[in-house]
């Protein structure tokens, strides 16, 4: 089996696959301080407590725009899976072309999600990981990312608007009945998910009429893009595991 580790700046998704089926996912708190043993040993209960051996995991592929916790993941990963992690990162065979100023500079989180896109769902297309950041990467008809948007999160927005303001509280991000909100909470709901529906709409159709693909594919993932991609037609499929599947891809492809 192969487990697939997608680390965030909120959150570690990680999902563990046999042959091309996911079989398990899981979902923990991304935080610095963890030891190694600490990683080892909570995921090899996350795999255990789904009725899986840790024996059973032949190989393990990491995504992650958290540099500072990769030393005790990945030790803790030799440790106790005894197997070497393959690290998404320059150099790593993709199959795609990174067309924009600075490959080195992309994150492996946008890399997985466009191999992933491209190969379930065609080119062109722009792909959307509404994630602590929100990015948008367009991709041509031969699957090379050649541009791509990064926008604040809808949890991050958020956090600004209830952490800045005293007045206003922590609230459940959902839309609310109507955008026409009579009260506190359901106004912030309301400017949250409205306003975020609104720029996505609009960087989508900006990113088109710029580019000329107009028929482009939009292809959305990440915990809260559900939320947005069931109130806007712009969105033409919401795949929640595309990041894992991506890993899983560019895995196999560097295993040949």
């Amino acid at each position: 089996m192969l487990l697939a580790i997608d680390v965030g700046n909120t959150n570690i998704t990680l999902g563990l696959f046999r042959g091309e089926n996911l079989v398990a996912q899981f979902r923990m708190t991304t935080k610095s301080e963890r030891t190694s043993d600490e990683y080892g040993i909570f995921l090899c209960s996350l795999i255990e407590h789904k009725g899986f051996s840790v024996q059973e995991v032949e190989g393990v592929i990491i995504a992650s725009v958290v540099p500072d916790i990769m030393h005790s993941l990945t030790s803790g990963i030799i440790k106790y899976f005894e197997t070497t992690p393959l690290i998404v990162s320059a150099g790593i065979k993709t199959g795609m072309r990174i067309l924009t100023e600075n490959p080195k500079q992309l994150g492996a989180d946008k890399i997985v999600d466009a191999v992933a896109a491209h190969k379930l769902y065609g080119g062109p297309a722009i792909v959307i990981d509404f994630g602590t950041a929100t990015t948008f990467d367009l991709l041509n008809e031969n699957g090379d990312l050649i541009a791509g948007v990064i926008a604040p999160g809808i949890r991050t927005s958020a956090r600004a608007l209830w952490g800045r303001a005293a007045m206003l509280p922590e609230v459940e991000i959902k839309k609310p009945e109507s955008i026409l909100a009579k009260e506190t909470i359901s106004s912030m709901q309301a400017g949250l998910v409205y306003g975020y529906i609104g720029q996505t709409e609009y960087i989508i159709d900006r990113m088109k009429q710029e580019s000329g693909y107009m028929d482009a594919k939009v292809v959305a993932t990440g915990g809260l893009g559900k939320i947005i991609a069931k109130e806007t037609p712009v969105i033409d499929v919401y795949d929640p595991i595309l990041t894992l599947v991506g890993l899983r891809m560019i895995y196999e492809k560097n295993k040949r």
